[in-house]
């Protein structure tokens, strides 16, 4: 399992992002890349060039964004 300071020292310049919308997604979506074996990396695309959030799998699911909804297994 990944800690808190070793996700950002994961390098994601390649990592594919995907959208979940529960709608149109006419004004942007929040984005989902796994970055790792127990990484991820939470974008938005309204504001690409911020910098991800990133997260462990167990984040994730506590904050309630399941990687299912973007295609994703966890």
């Amino acid at each position: 399992m990944q800690n808190g300071t070793n996700l950002y020292a994961l390098d994601i310049s390649g990592a594919s992002f995907t959208k979940a919308c529960g709608g149109p997604c006419t004004e942007g979506c929040v984005t989902l890349a796994r970055i790792g074996e127990d990484a991820w990396a939470l974008g938005d695309s309204k504001r690409p060039d911020a910098q991800p959030l990133r997260f462990t799998t167990e984040e994730l699911d506590a904050a309630g964004i399941d990687p299912a909804h973007f295609g994703l297994g966890a």
